[in-house]
Parts: C-alpha cells; structure tokens; sequence
C-alpha cells in the first residue's frame, strides 16, 4: 500500500478523537459551503457536494449543521468568504506532498504551511512542481468481513480500477467518473464501507527508512492538524513496523 493509504488508516482510528474536538465538523463544513458555492446548493446536481455530505453524515454533523455550511455557500446566510488554494512541496527523503486548503487568510495560510515545510526538513515548491506526480482517483476502504473474491465480483462488475489490500483492508481504486456507481453497487449489497473519498494519489512511491521517518509524518501530522486544511497527499513509503511504532 502506499503511504497515503497507509496514513489513511491512522487517521481513521483518529476520527472519533478528531469529531469529539470538532475539528472535523469545521473541516467538512467549509468543504461544504465551499462546493454549494462553486456548484450549487442541489447534491443531486452537484457530486462534490453530495460528496462532503456524505462525509459529514459519515462523521455524525448534525443536520442543521450541514444546512447552514450549505446556506453560507448559496448566499442564504452571511458567511466567510474561503478561497480554495493548492500547495505542493517535499518532505524529508524527496517524498512529495500536496496540501489542499481553505482558508479566509492567503498570507496567514502560505507562511503557516511554509513554516511546517521547513521544520520538519522539506520545502514548499512551486505550483506544478509536485502535481504532474499524482492523479484523482476515487478510493474505497471495505473492512476484510468479506472474502476477496465477493469483494472482486462487486467492485470490477461496477468499473473498478483495482484492488489492494491489507492486513485490515480492502482498497478499491476507481475513475472519479466511477465512484459513485461501486460504492452504490458495494451498498446495494449491504457490505459495510470504513470510508469512500475521492482524492489524488500517487503514481509511484518513495521508500523513507530511519530517521527520515519521523520527519516525514511529523510533516504530515502537522499539515492534517492545521485549520485550513483539507487534504493532505504524498507518495512516501514506510514500513509497516515504523508506522506502528509511530503511531504508538
């Protein structure tokens, strides 16, 4: 699995830490208001924003939340005015990292993200210099209470990409084009989904062994923790036993 697979699954065990503070909810929220303004305030019309619902719901955001984040993209109700930006840099071993954000403050959020870069060994890049090494794709997480080959039937049938799995896991690749027909397909026949998003991943990976490690998802940790920070994606490769190790 790549690393951010692999970091995907840390951050699931801390979801329920992460919704308890709220920063979760904010975090959805503005993706939210976000994709009612750029699309418009009907999910059915607008997959982004079926998307961040989806995710809310998933991360029990209360309903009147979700509305309001709607309304203050729509214009119904005063909100912020976010601006989406893109920022793309190395960490510590070469690894590439892009960070999506939402922010009400450019300067605030450049200096910030640069700061992080620098600290844990990496730089902030330029626009492009990291991009070119990814693409979007749709990502399926289906715990293993089903065997591989019933898991294999739904998901290709479905236009599937690919398949992979951990000791935990099973990860199902797609278009962004299909990601909604497999998860429909996946929850048509009641099998349980740990998380469904579509994101940018990874063309090839880079193995980070030592002391780079720690420095590698430190610059993660910090990037996923900041306020206007939505997403974060990188190619590292670690091992099983230094992530654990880590994560204890």
């Amino acid at each position: 699995m790549s690393g951010h697979s692999k970091w995907a699954t840390i951050k699931r065990k801390k979801a329920g830490i992460d919704a308890a503070r709220g920063r979760v909810f904010t975090q959805v929220g503005k993706e939210i208001t976000v994709a009612a303004r750029v699309g418009g305030g009907n999910p059915d019309g607008n997959p982004r924003l079926r998307l961040a619902i989806d995710k809310a719901k998933s991360v029990n955001m209360p309903a009147e939340n979700i509305k309001r984040a709607m309304q203050k993209g729509t214009g119904e109700l005063p909100g912020v005015m976010y601006e989406e930006m893109m920022f793309e840099g190395y960490g510590a071993g070469g690894v590439a990292v892009l960070v999506e954000s939402v922010t009400d403050n450019k300067n605030r959020t450049v200096a910030e993200i640069r700061h992080f870069f620098e600290k844990y060994g990496g730089k902030l890049g330029t626009a492009g210099s990291v991009a070119r090494m990814f693409h979007r794709k749709g990502t399926i997480t289906v715990p293993k209470k089903y065997t591989e080959d019933e898991i294999m039937a739904v998901v290709l049938d479905a236009g599937a990409d690919d398949m992979l799995t951990d000791e935990e896991y099973y990860h199902v690749t797609t278009s962004p084009e299909n990601f909604e027909p497999v998860k429909n397909a996946l929850v048509a026949r009641k099998i349980e989904i740990e998380s469904a998003e579509v994101g940018m991943n990874p063309e090839t990976t880079i193995k980070v062994e030592g002391k780079e490690t720690k420095s590698v998802l430190k610059l993660m940790e910090a990037l996923e923790e900041h306020e206007d920070v939505q997403n974060v994606y990188s190619n590292f490769d670690i091992e099983e036993k230094a992530m654990a190790e880590y994560n204890a």
